[in-house]
């Protein structure tokens, strides 16, 4: 993998053929001509004898527009920050059950953080799921001796709670309280020397320690408008154990509505926001989502929900309300940064109660196509890639995906992953293409 970062950084595109591939020309309506191969040198090219239903030369970002003045931008902050280690950029990547487990989107967090020297990044947001009593992602654990009320956006939906952008909230009424984290099965793990914890609005009546680590404390700072405090620690850690603990008799239930883990190194900070069961209805739901994300302002925004807002009769389905509400939430996004570059990837080939075929899955390409182009938006069509209507089943024959007809297997998220960063660095190398072209243009007009 730092054989490709250096080819990128180092701009060898000559080199390219060295992989023994035949290159292809696609022309693009878009961004101009560029070379596009079916393999980059992340997922096996040998999959194609093993996998013959996937059309890996689809995987690609594609746009439908001339240009993409966000995408531009972050092509060259990108850049900047491989060659100066001067930044961050903050990336987020948004769904549902499949984004919950957190093993595709951390096979592209773990390839961005690792590909480049000096490029560590942070975790950033990350959620108590186990505490929760629901499926936590492998990469980080949360621990606890007291017993959790959890709530989920997607199901759960009382007056007195109001979610954030993780779409989930634990709750614990005790007057001592203990919150444990530490990384688990990940080779990723940056250090963070910022802890922001986000939780009840107003008057937050706790005490806050953090046992041995209290003398790495430089400041505690709580923000009673937004709902969150910020712990700023003199040294790195990779793990904490907060103690919560209040005097005041009157009662109080103590809400986390997720944590961030902050640090200064430059880099990619990937964060994943998905709930079991979310749709694009759940999202505009959560009252807090806008104001949480304009506390760290995307640069790049991946939007992989549609599945559940598929899920459903032909009959049912209103394409017209999945493009609003995916509309609706890209205005959030676009609110919290103008200049942030879209990804809209179109769901996976599922069945609708195992048995019927979604072709609803296909109009939400339309209603996302649509958007891309008013958006200068780049699109990843999953859906074609898998092979589009009926394709779950193949998948699902060749041990890819569960036998649910809608989520993946370990080894078939992993693929999606490796396919996800792959596309990632084709979009990398068409940028750098358009740019040549562009100055070949320039040079000759001179």
């Amino acid at each position: 993998m730092q054989l490709i970062g250096t080819l990128l950084v180092a701009i060898s595109l000559i080199a390219c053929n060295s992989h023994g591939q035949k290159d292809t020309i696609r022309r693009s309506d878009s961004l101009n001509s560029y070379k596009n191969r079916a393999f980059f040198g992340v997922v096996d090219s040998t999959l194609t004898k093993k996998y013959p239903f996937i059309h890996f030369e689809r995987n690609h970002y594609k746009f439908y527009t001339e240009n993409s003045a966000n995408f531009e931008k972050l092509y060259y902050d990108f850049q900047q920050m491989i060659k100066h280690k001067d930044r961050k950029l903050n990336f987020y990547h948004i769904g549902g059950s499949h984004l919950q487990a957190d093993i595709y989107t951390h096979e592209m967090r773990t390839y961005l953080q690792t590909n480049w020297p000096g490029l560590i990044g942070e975790r950033g947001l990350v959620f108590p799921f186990d505490l929760a009593k629901t499926n936590n992602p492998w990469n980080y654990e949360f621990s606890s001796p007291n017993a959790w009320k959890s709530y989920r956006s997607p199901v759960d939906r009382p007056d007195s709670v109001d979610y954030g952008i993780l779409g989930a909230v634990v709750e614990c009424p005790d007057s001592a309280i203990q919150i444990s984290f530490k990384y688990d099965k990940t080779k990723v793990k940056p250090g963070f020397d910022r802890l922001r914890i986000y939780h009840n609005k107003g008057d937050f009546p706790y005490a806050l320690h953090f046992g041995a680590d209290e003398i790495l404390v430089l400041r505690k700072q709580t923000n009673t408008e937004v709902g969150y405090t910020d712990v700023y620690f003199t040294d790195e850690l990779t793990s904490f154990s907060a103690n919560f603990s209040r005097d005041t008799i009157a009662p109080y239930t103590m809400r986390i509505l997720g944590f961030q883990l902050s640090n200064k190194e430059p880099g990619i900070s990937y964060n994943t926001i998905g709930v079991n069961g979310a749709g694009l209805y759940t999202y505009l739901g959560n009252k807090y989502f806008e104001e949480q994300l304009k506390e760290f302002p995307p640069d790049f925004f991946a939007f992989s929900v549609g599945t559940n807002d598929a899920n459903t009769t032909y009959a049912n389905f209103r394409p017209e309300v999945f493009r609003a509400n995916l509309d609706s939430v890209l205005q959030i996004v676009m609110r919290a940064n103008p200049n942030c570059a879209i990804l809209l990837t179109v769901p996976n080939d599922a069945f609708y109660k195992k048995k019927y075929l979604n072709k609803n899955v296909a109009r939400e390409r339309e209603m996302i196509i649509q958007l891309a182009k008013k958006y200068e938006a780049a699109v990843w069509d999953f859906y074609g890639i898998m092979g589009e209507l009926g394709s779950a089943k193949t998948w699902t024959r060749a041990g890819l995906m569960r036998t649910d007809l809608v989520h993946f297997t370990a080894d078939g998220y992993r693929l999606k992953g490796n396919m996800f960063y792959e596309s990632f660095l084709k979009w990398l190398e068409q940028m750098e293409l358009r740019q040549q072209q562009q100055n070949q243009k320039v040079n000759g007009s001179n």
